[in-house]
């Protein structure tokens, strides 16, 4: 008997599309289609592409036109687009890359088999209920989509739609299978994680969601991530001092401090507010390593506005920090501000800022040095090297624990760290 068509997956962008394309493939593990790990072996490649800025959408053109490549190689291959991109311009992807036999936006990845169906001409069988798969030592967990914010450089709202807090029954269920197929972490993300209830009736918030799932068996560590930081109540940070295995950790993208460019975003917030928050969360939690956004080149940014965005970091020291280029999105408020400035002129301030916030991230690395941390193993990566991660680096962004000998994945070892590499600490595993 001939094998069921085999489906590959590659995803471009943020945790969310991550979480979508374990969603999708978990419907494909629900059917009789083959999941490939190799584009090789593969009959369909369902690329999740990412939307969110212009050099997003480049990329996940050029990577489709790469794929393209690969379905011409071999009759009866074929090429899916999925995700933020497909969202944001599938009346215009039709046309301008016909390379795509199928197109699912955001909101149609449920109909995922049906299209795999009629693409590749087999039933799909379905004989499961779709679920995550799992597996991994850390997973994302989502805790809700789209946003109702209308920051005026964002596309969410038009990508991903209003804001959808996903229920707490379904949440704590979706913890629980994740945890028993072998994640030790869960981390929680959204567009706006802390806003997480907003929309539910009842008087639940974010606070409620993160007792249930820490209450989760046989989860060790819980981490929040996009949290926008007027949503920061006093009982949130008081949660996440005393609760465990809540991780002392904030992902809070403040996106510049200036007052009048934050009003012009359509954010609200203050250089000294930001302060004083920070100094909040400190004093609750002294060992807690913060990770913050910012926007460099925003219309109207004036030189005084970056120095007092530079003296923020310096004075703020977080621990980790990304920089991006202001980017004008066609379709969004900020795109037709007047005084925008330059492509040069944006990434150039935007590398000033990279510069003094490295600088800072890579002194509050070294005071590490000497002290022991647990550590979470991530295995050995492809050059044979042994990786894990303290609880105050989240994963993929924040860099790693280099381990001086093997550990098994997902195990939590104490680690004396000697020595850090930029953003990278470097230890001996004392068991």
């Amino acid at each position: 008997m001939a094998e069921t068509p085999a489906i590959a997956f590659l995803t471009l962008g943020c945790p969310k599309n991550e979480v979508d394309s374990d969603r999708m493939r978990g419907h494909v593990l629900s059917s009789s289609f083959r999941i490939a790990e190799d584009l090789d072996d593969a009959d369909v490649v369902v690329l999740n592409t990412c939307g969110f800025i212009t050099d997003a959408v480049e990329e996940s053109v050029s990577v489709a036109l790469d794929l393209a490549e690969w379905r011409d190689q071999r009759p009866g291959r074929h090429l899916v687009l999925a995700g933020c991109m497909v969202s944001r311009y599938q009346d215009e992807l039709a046309e301008a890359l016909p390379e795509a036999d199928a197109l699912i936006p955001v909101a149609d990845q449920p109909t995922l088999l049906a299209v795999l169906e009629r693409l590749t001409e087999t039933s799909s069988g379905t004989t499961a209920t779709p679920s995550r798969t799992g597996g991994g030592v850390s997973e994302y967990l989502q805790v809700a989509d789209g946003c109702f914010r209308t920051c005026a450089y964002c596309t969410i709202p038009v990508i991903r739609g209003p804001y959808r807090s996903r229920p707490l029954a379904e949440l704590t269920d979706e913890a629980s299978f994740l945890v028993s197929a072998g994640a030790r972490e869960l981390v929680l993300i959204g567009q706006d994680t802390s806003s997480w209830g907003r929309d539910i009736d009842g008087s639940d918030d974010v606070s409620d969601l993160v007792h249930a799932l820490a209450a989760t068996p046989d989860l060790s560590w819980l981490r929040l991530m996009y949290v926008q930081p007027d949503t920061i109540t006093p009982r949130l940070i008081e949660t996440m001092a005393t609760v465990e295995p809540v991780r002392h950790y904030l992902d809070m993208p403040l996106q510049h401090v200036s007052p009048r460019l934050l009003r012009s975003m359509q954010r609200s917030g203050s250089g000294e507010s930001f302060l004083a928050l920070i100094a909040r969360l400190r004093e609750a939690m002294p060992d807690i390593a913060l990770r913050s956004t910012f926007i460099a080149g925003y219309p109207g940014e004036t030189e005084d506005d970056l120095d007092e965005l530079l003296d923020f970091i310096a004075q703020a020291s977080l621990d980790y920090v990304g920089v991006f280029p202001y980017s004008p999105e066609e379709g969004t408020a900020a795109a037709s501000l007047p005084e925008q400035i330059s492509d040069a002129e944006r990434f150039d301030r935007a590398n000033r800022v990279r510069d003094v916030a490295d600088c800072v991230s890579v002194t509050r690395a070294t005071r590490l040095v000497g002290s022991t941390l647990d550590v979470l193993s991530e295995g050995t990566d492809a050059e044979g090297f042994s990786l894990g991660r303290w609880s105050g680096q989240a994963p993929e962004v924040d860099g790693y624990v280099m381990l001086d000998r093997s550990v098994a994945a997902g195990s939590i070892v104490p680690v004396r760290i000697d020595t850090t590499c930029g953003y990278d600490l470097e230890g001996e595993v004392l068991v």
